[in-house]
């Protein structure tokens, strides 16, 4: 690689560090917690682990710790281990984050997998163990959705996915090439990322404050093969990736983010979606969705590839066939015009507006992280153990919020925003 690589490397570490996790003096910080995406980071990632931990001791880490995963080794059990024994979970892992995350330390969560790691195996036994993490993981999940620990999603290449997503490039390049665009989407490719990150913000803070303005009472999507309505709580709250935990630290959610975000009304969604983009989930790639909504829930589904999965992923438990989130992308967003599937939902998510099935975040309700869940469930959050994005928008796209009195607003044009 080159010395540029290795600079913009490094802008993306010292990124992820000081302006991702916002890591303080003395804090502690534990990569790749196991969550619904996966358990643990890919141990293909040790370079790129390693960078980062680098940055982390130069801000002043107390301790870097890591929970490592060999992707290959869940390959292994999927195919040979007894299917009863599926179920079983590495409790540990979850009991090692949570004492982290209690204690006030910062968490980075590293996105990465081959999308095709389960292809070939059986989907009934790959559906259970993804089901199976999703509920043992669930505690994780909604110590994040609370905003009690300063956490942070990013993309670092392994085995197999560059292949998947460069498949038209040199065998030797598709590496780089899969590095080079994280890097662009991350803005780790200018002269100072923060900067940049900073400018980046103020547009989506702009775009999240006017609709906390106008305080629609749903959105209505409207594209080929896709009619929708989405009601939204009465104390909706848009967000967008800046947060702030309960010690009052700041921190980014995810990088790269494109998205502006809010929850729906658990109850008030009705029509019917087509998902705009394949997704990569746990390993197994689901084409061709299509949902029916009636009164919130799913009452019809299909896929074109990963049928089986996603009925397991539907059935995970009572809150996986509503939905947890709407979030906007400009159908022109740096991602989208790259004009490549990245088979990762973190990426993928951020080059299209995307819906999501399943857990609602309470920091997307005025109060809500000080809710007890009974209460959250009644003013329309969803619950569940899952939370998996699946993406709708396009250039054929329009979205609108509809007032109290029932006038609609446009708000994306073909999936531009005109606000």
């Amino acid at each position: 690689m080159t010395d540029t690589f290795e600079n913009m490397l490094e802008k993306y570490a010292e990124l992820i560090v000081k302006f991702g996790v916002n890591l303080q003096t003395g804090q502690r910080l534990l990569i790749g917690p196991p969550a619904v995406w996966m358990l643990g980071t890919p141990i293909e990632t040790a370079p790129f682990v390693r960078k980062v931990a680098e940055h982390a001791y130069r801000a002043g880490a107390r301790r870097v710790d890591v929970i490592w995963n060999d992707p290959q080794m869940q390959r292994l059990r999927i195919e040979h281990a007894q299917t009863n024994t599926l179920t079983d979970f590495p409790k540990w892992q979850v009991e090692a984050s949570m004492a982290h995350i209690n204690n006030g330390d910062a968490v980075l969560f590293i996105l990465a997998e081959d999308p095709d790691l389960y292809r070939g195996l059986d989907p009934k036994a790959v559906s259970t163990l993804q089901t199976t993490t999703m509920k043992q993981t669930h505690e994780v999940l909604d110590a994040f959705a609370k905003s009690k620990v300063q956490t942070c999603v990013v993309a670092a290449p392994v085995n197999g996915w560059a292949d998947k997503v460069f498949p038209d490039f040199p065998t030797e390049t598709r590496d780089q090439e899969l590095w080079k665009a994280i890097f662009s989407m991350c803005r780790a490719d200018q002269a100072d990322p923060i900067a940049a990150w900073k400018t980046h913000m103020e547009q989506m803070k702009r775009r999240s404050d006017y609709l906390n303005e106008k305080r629609y009472d749903e959105l209505y999507y409207s594209a080929p093969g896709t009619e929708l309505r989405v009601g939204l709580p009465t104390d909706h709250l848009w967000r967008h990736i800046q947060m702030t935990d309960r010690k009052g630290t700041s921190y980014v959610l995810n990088i790269p983010s494109e998205e502006i975000w809010c929850m729906p009304h658990k109850d008030c969604v009705d029509g019917t979606v087509v998902a705009s983009k394949p997704l990569s989930f746990g390993g197994t790639v689901i084409e061709g969705i299509r949902f029916v909504f009636k009164e919130g829930c799913v009452v019809e589904s299909s896929a074109t590839q990963g049928q089986e999965v996603l009925k397991s992923l539907l059935e995970s438990d009572e809150g996986s066939r509503r939905l947890g989130e709407v979030a906007l992308v400009s159908h022109s967003s740096p991602i989208s015009r790259m004009r490549r599937i990245f088979y990762n939902i973190l990426i993928d998510e951020n080059a299209a507006s995307h819906l999501a099935l399943g857990l609602a975040y309470k920091f997307n309700m005025k109060g809500g992280i000080d809710m007890s869940d009974e209460e959250f469930h009644r003013l329309g959050g969803n619950q569940s153990s899952v939370h998996v994005d699946f993406m709708i928008g396009s250039e054929k796209m329009d979205v609108f919020g509809v007032t109290k009195s029932g006038k609609r607003e446009l708000i994306m044009n073909h999936g531009e925003w005109v606000i």
